[in-house]
């Protein structure tokens, strides 16, 4: 019974945390696209890529942090200093590890959703910095909240997945209009 309360409570606090992502994503998308307009009314669509992936690189790094702060753990621990030749594994390197599969899985997505955004639309000039921006905010709350359970990192996890998933779909919309 106990353990049903708690499950049903770590349930409860990731609803709350997706649908806080979900709000503050539409309304930080929402505003972008209020006050969108071409960064130059003629850039192309290769202009527009490059933007995407100079503005991407922050996405990048978030990644690259995660790959080093496994290597640093690694380095640190002389039970984990052989990564996956030693025969156990510390439990801070288990977060680490789930931390970066999670970032590298959201940061491809992420980039390519960025992309597609650059690419579909003219008017990228705000849409892509407001989505690499939640990205950012998204990743720091997964980060500091990993360890403390589902609920903790919720809304971190729903602050890069859902702006990602709706860039991806209005994506589509656009190159179909």
């Amino acid at each position: 019974m106990e353990r049903d309360e708690a499950f049903l409570r770590e349930q409860r606090g990731v609803r709350r945390g997706a649908v806080l992502a979900g709000l503050i994503g539409i309304l930080a998308l929402g505003l972008a696209f209020g006050m969108a307009g071409p960064a130059a009314p003629l850039a192309g669509a290769g202009e527009r890529i490059a933007f995407a992936l100079r503005v991407d690189l922050v996405v990048v790094a978030w990644f690259a942090a995660a790959i080093a702060n496994v290597a640093r753990l690694r380095f640190a621990s002389p039970d984990d200093i052989g990564a996956a030749t030693a025969p156990t594994e510390g439990a801070r390197i288990k977060v680490a590890r789930a931390i970066l599969a999670n970032t590298g899985e959201q940061a491809a997505l992420a980039v390519f959703a960025h992309l597609a955004v650059a690419a579909a639309l003219a008017s990228y000039a705000a849409v892509v910095p407001v989505l690499a921006g939640l990205f950012c905010a998204g990743r720091l709350l997964f980060w500091l909240g990993y360890a403390r359970g589902a609920a903790a990192r919720a809304l971190g996890f729903g602050l890069t997945f859902y702006p990602s998933l709706a860039a991806l779909v209005i994506s589509a919309v656009a190159s179909l209009s």
